[in-house]
C-alpha cells in the first residue's frame, strides 16, 4: 500500500515537471514570436544644395525645346565685359548657347521665386528672336530649378512707363541663384555651340557648391556720375534684347538723370571732348578716328587718352544694379 502510494507520487511530480517545462517552452516561443524584428536601416543618398549664381543684366524664361529646363539670357555689348564662368576653376565665354550639364540630381523642380525679382510676359515669338540673335547674346541652358533665390537688391522703381511710377518703388533683385539638390558635387560641365568658332566641353570644379556666371562693366565706375548710368544701360540693353517696354529708375538719383538717361528717347549727348566720351570712342574700337585727330595736330595721343582714362575711372569695377526679371510667355 505504501508503495503505490510512493509510485503515484512520483507519476504526479513527473506530470507537473512535464507541464511546467512544456509551459516554459510555449512562453519562450510566444516573446520570441511577438518581438519585432530589427528595422532595415534605410539607404538614403545624401544631397548637397548647389546655388548656380548669375550677375549682370539677366533675364530667366522656360526653355521652349525642353519643359524640364529653363534659359537665362543676358545681352552681349560693348558696355560690358565677355560673360565668364566660375566654380573652382573659371573660363570666358564669347556669345553663343551654353548648355549647363548636372550630376543627379533630386527634389521638387518647382521653380518658386523670391517676390524681389521682377516678372515680365513676353511673347514667344520675342522670345524665340532672342534666343536666336547671334553675337547679340548669351544663353545659359540648365535644369528647371528648385527655386530662384536672391543673391542681392537694389532700390529702384519698375514700370511699363518712363519714369516709372514711385508706386512701384522697392528693392529689387539683382543677383539671382538658381538652387538646386545633388547627389554629389563632381560631374558638373559645360558645352556650348559658338556664334563664331568651336568650344571645347568644360569640366568644373565645384568644391564649395556654387556655380557664378558673371557680366562687369567694361569700365570702372565714374564718381562723379550720381545717375547709376551703367545700370540704366544694362537694362536697356536688355529690354531691348527681349523686345520688353520696361524702365529702371533710382530714387536716390537726381531729378536732372532723367535727361541723359539712355533709356530716354532723347538723352542729352556727352560733350564731344570730355573724357568719358573719349573713352567709349577706346572702348568702341574706334581708334582709327582717335589717331587720325592726333595726326591732324593737337589731339591727345592715345596714351594720354588711356591715362586720363584711368585717372577719371581708377575706382573699382561698377556695380550692376539693373534688376533680373523672370519671363512668363504669353499663351
Amino acid at each position: 500500500m505504501k508503495t503505490r502510494r510512493y509510485f503515484t507520487s512520483m507519476t504526479v511530480a513527473l506530470v507537473a515537471t512535464v507541464l511546467a517545462t512544456l509551459f516554459l517552452v510555449a512562453c519562450q516561443q510566444s516573446q520570441q514570436q511577438a518581438s519585432p524584428a530589427p528595422a532595415a536601416v534605410s539607404q538614403v543618398p545624401s544631397t548637397e544644395k548647389v546655388f548656380v549664381v548669375f550677375e549682370g543684366p539677366w533675364a530667366f524664361a522656360p526653355d521652349p525645346k525642353n519643359a524640364g529646363s529653363v534659359v537665362a539670357i543676358a545681352p552681349k555689348t560693348k558696355g560690358h565685359r565677355d560673360l565668364y564662368v566660375k566654380a573652382s576653376n573659371q573660363s570666358t565665354l564669347a556669345s553663343g548657347a551654353y548648355d549647363l550639364s548636372f550630376p543627379a540630381h533630386s527634389g521638387p523642380a518647382a521653380a518658386t521665386a523670391d517676390p524681389s525679382i521682377a516678372q515680365a510676359k513676353i511673347d514667344p515669338q520675342s522670345l524665340q528672336r532672342a534666343l536666336d540673335s547671334t553675337s547679340r547674346r548669351y544663353v545659359i541652358r540648365l535644369p528647371k530649378p528648385e527655386e530662384y533665390v536672391v543673391s542681392a537688391r537694389s532700390r529702384s522703381r519698375l514700370g511699363a512707363t518712363y519714369p516709372p511710377d514711385a508706386s512701384t518703388e522697392k528693392d529689387y533683385a539683382t543677383a539671382v541663384s538658381l538652387r538646386y539638390n545633388v547627389s554629389t558635387l563632381k560631374g558638373f560641365s559645360l558645352a556650348g555651340t559658338l556664334d563664331s568658332g568651336a568650344f571645347n566641353p568644360l569640366l568644373l570644379q565645384v568644391e564649395t557648391p556654387m556655380i557664378h556666371f558673371v557680366i562687369r562693366p567694361a569700365q570702372d565706375d565714374d564718381p562723379k556720375d550720381k545717375c547709376d548710368t551703367h545700370s540704366r544701360e544694362s537694362f536697356h540693353d536688355l529690354t531691348m534684347l527681349l523686345g520688353l517696354t520696361l524702365y529702371v529708375d533710382f530714387p536716390d538719383n537726381p531729378a536732372d538723370c532723367h535727361s541723359r538717361d539712355p533709356q530716354n528717347a532723347h538723352p542729352a549727348k556727352a560733350e564731344a571732348g570730355s573724357p568719358l566720351k573719349r573713352l567709349v570712342v577706346l572702348l568702341a574700337g574706334n581708334l582709327v578716328d582717335v589717331q587720325g585727330a592726333s595726326a591732324a595736330g593737337g589731339a591727345p595721343s592715345i596714351a594720354d587718352e588711356l591715362a586720363s582714362a584711368m585717372y577719371f575711372f581708377g575706382m573699382p569695377a561698377a556695380d550692376c544694379n539693373s534688376p533680373h526679371i523672370i519671363l512668363t510667355p504669353t499663351p
